[in-house]
């Protein structure tokens, strides 16, 4: 464990239970709440380290999984560890791999001793303990690290779920003990901090038993793992609330896999922390942009003549050189180019929207912040539908 007040609440909103804190890594503070982009393979996609130092990003997470199978953890180390491997100022995080468990491709099973992976490279078949879990992350050395989780199918069983939860409470309490038997020597402050994941599916009791069960074997901050994977809004809000009202207050939480503007806002207004998705990115490839009055739609033919930027008024790279004309023809073109001017905008909307939240929280606005948002992104995804029924 780095140290029990890794983790301070600074500002609290009065009406929701959003907070703005300063968690403390090994390489520096970072304010909450925030959002990180999905660097899997040690970057994000399209998008250079610089590029996302010139947006703000303050912090990245990476696959501990996929970057252990290729370069590979003593690589990595060599190199001087994953936030000099990359060249990134920013903060680093990287997932155990439990989300590989969702992958039909990399997943072959789980016991209580670990879980059983192939190798996406070349088909090998790879073991995973706890413990291998924490040398591989602590050997990639990024400024936090996550527990080993059983991630059960969106599709599972309440008894399967309820395996995951009994398999990640066993798990979480091995990479507790061996974590910080590996750090026992260095000083508080240059310790790696670990994240106990808390799963469940939808089932109430299942949240409130495994959040029970991980914060009594106690961790640097909780991630809510399991969510945002395409049940109702009613239910991932309903598990946030139960994990929640569990987890000590003075412990950061993390909602894994979220990226929707709204989703974030309203998991904010329930107490989380940290966020990170794949979601901004992939939906800037396939012609879907943020702005701050709600989506543009830039594959849409009304487009292809627009001499306007995406979001009039904002300074990203690609909005302050570009129009949506031109970058409508990029993206379906499938350039490169195209690629990374989207990406950069949706990324640094993201940025800037969290940038906002701080400072709404910060000066009692945070209802109304949240408020205008949901209303723009309603709008605009109503639009989309009469669109749709209108043309199809």
């Amino acid at each position: 464990m780095m140290d029990t007040e890794a983790f301070q609440i600074t500002d609290k909103d009065k009406k929701t239970k959003a907070r703005v804190g300063i968690l403390q890594t090994k390489h520096g503070p970072i304010e909450t709440p925030f959002f990180m982009p999905v660097a899997t393979k040690a970057s994000v996609k399209y998008l250079s380290t610089k590029d996302l130092e010139a947006i703000g990003v303050p912090a990245t997470i990476s696959n501990m999984f996929v970057l252990s199978m290729k370069p590979g953890a003593k690589l990595i180390k060599k190199m001087g560890g994953l936030r000099t491997f990359m060249n990134y100022s920013g903060v680093t995080a990287t997932d155990s791999g439990g989300f590989q468990m969702y992958s039909k491709k990399c997943y072959i099973g789980s016991t209580e001793k670990g879980v059983r992976f192939r190798n996406p490279f070349n088909n090998e078949e790879v073991f995973i303990s706890p413990e291998k879990d924490m040398e591989y992350q602590l050997a990639i050395d990024a400024d936090i690290a996550m527990c080993l989780d059983s991630m059960p199918l969106l599709e599972h069983s309440k008894a399967q779920i309820e395996e995951a939860v009994r398999k990640t409470a066993l798990w979480a309490k091995r990479c507790r003990i061996h974590h910080t038997k590996l750090q026992t020597k260095l000083p508080p402050h240059k310790r790696q901090l670990l994240f106990g994941i808390c799963q469940g599916g939808i089932y109430s009791d299942l949240r409130k038993q495994s959040a029970q069960e991980l914060t009594s074997i106690g961790f640097d901050g909780y991630s809510l793992g399991g969510l945002a994977l395409g049940e109702s809004k009613e239910d991932e809000y309903r598990c946030i609330e139960v994990q929640k009202s569990i987890i000590p207050e003075n412990k950061i939480v993390y909602l894994m896999g979220a990226g929707h503007p709204v989703e974030i806002l309203e998991a904010i207004s329930r107490g989380v922390d940290m966020f990170d998705s794949r979601f901004p990115t992939q939906n800037a490839r396939r012609g879907t942009l943020f702005t701050f009055k709600g989506k543009v739609r830039l594959t849409n033919a009304e487009f292809v003549n627009d001499k306007r930027p995406i979001e009039p008024g904002c300074k990203c790279l690609a909005c302050t050189h570009y129009s949506r004309a031109y970058l409508r023809y990029q993206i379906t073109q499938e350039e490169g180019n195209g690629y990374r001017l989207v990406s950069y905008h949706n990324i640094y909307f993201l940025t800037r929207l969290l940038e906002g939240a701080r400072a709404a929280i910060k000066n009692g606005t945070f209802p109304a912040y949240k408020s205008k948002i949901k209303k723009v992104f309603d709008r605009s995804d109503e639009k989309a539908r009469a669109n749709f029924k209108l043309y199809n």
